[in-house]
């Protein structure tokens, strides 16, 4: 009869984020976690088809997790400054809490056919709340770019915001 571990699901990703964060994504491998969690790889694999869905599914779970906290403040929120700065927050903290993954070269590169795919859904997420503010789906898509893009490069939320609001009026 199989052992029953629980939890498991949880405590993969956990190992594959714990090495990643000391060995690198292209250190990371199914073989290595499974071994860190004691099981069979094929366990691992009864989970996660690939090493890249193991991250994808940690990481889609955290962006859910973004998104449940912005749509939140969207929900009460009669103007647009505290849903935009709502936006950059939450585009921000994700991106230190996966820094290790972002500025890993290996990571990059497995995932560059995904950007393209997934890149329209992220700004249409993030333009969701931002359409009661804005007159048409471009512009809360124009945003919604604007957020992602400036928020990643760092650019202080009053100086995007200051543009953000022309766009509005």
């Amino acid at each position: 009869m199989p052992k029953i571990i629980q939890n498991l699901e949880k405590r993969l990703i956990e190992e594959a984020i714990r090495q990643i964060e000391e060995v690198g994504y292209s250190g990371m491998t199914i073989r290595s976690v499974a071994k860190a969690c004691e099981v069979g790889v094929g366990t691992v694999y009864n989970y996660f088809p690939s090493k890249d869905d193991l991250l994808a599914t940690y990481l889609l779970k955290d962006w859910n997790d973004c998104i449940t906290a912005i749509n939140a403040v969207s929900d009460y929120s009669e103007t647009s400054k505290p849903v935009a700065r709502c936006i950059y927050d939450q585009l921000s903290q994700y991106a230190l809490r996966h820094r290790s993954i972002f500025r890993d070269d290996s990571a990059a590169a497995s995932f560059a056919g995904s950007f393209g795919r997934y890149h329209g859904l992220l700004r249409g997420q993030l333009a969701a709340p931002l359409r009661k503010f804005c007159d048409s789906d471009f512009s809360a898509e124009f945003v919604a770019e604007a957020l992602l893009t400036w928020t990643m490069a760092e650019t202080p939320f009053e100086e995007i915001y200051g543009m953000i609001e022309k766009l509005l009026i």
